[in-house]
């Protein structure tokens, strides 16, 4: 039994059968990127830029929520990290490199990015920490006090009392 793949419109198969893993809003992503270059080439480039979602990992522990997001080749004085009640927001910008010669295919992502994450919980604003290291950056959020899960101790009480008589 053969694997279905998928057909475009000019009838060549698709490198991927179908079903196979992928993130479903990739293909979003490329025509939301396709429409903008449409409506770019139409008005002439004055069209407003639109700010992309750069991917991004949220895990949780007992005591804070660490984020990790994928900005290859961004300086740090290029993000701006904001804590506003229980909302974190993400912005900057990947610059275009200066390139010699004639680009021919390019894939990656410039301009305005912005990643906004409600998180669903208490935190502690005042000590939320941001590192950025081989292109990822790190943001850790600690709960506060009261959100954090605390263990509580069961006691024994002493119900087998004997009488004496």
């Amino acid at each position: 039994m053969t694997t279905p793949v998928r057909r475009h419109r000019g009838g060549a198969m698709q490198d991927r059968p179908l079903g196979w893993a992928r993130n479903p809003l990739t293909e979003f992503d490329q025509l939301l990127s396709e429409m903008s270059g449409l409506i770019e080439s139409t008005v002439g480039g004055a069209a407003p830029a639109v700010a992309w979602t750069p991917m991004a990992d949220v895990t949780e522990s007992n005591d804070a929520f660490h984020v990790e997001i994928e900005l290859p080749g961004v300086k740090s004085k290029d993000i701006d990290v904001e804590a506003n009640g229980q909302e974190l927001v993400v912005t900057g910008e990947i610059k275009e490199k200066e390139r010699k010669g004639v680009l021919r295919r390019s894939t990656r992502r410039t301009g305005s990015f912005e990643y906004r994450l409600r998180l669903p919980g208490e935190v502690d604003t005042e000590k939320i920490d941001a590192q950025i290291s081989d292109g990822v950056l790190t943001i850790t959020v600690p709960k506060a006090e009261v959100a954090k899960p605390r263990h509580v101790e069961i006691s024994e009480t002493g119900e087998s009392t004997e009488s004496s008589g």
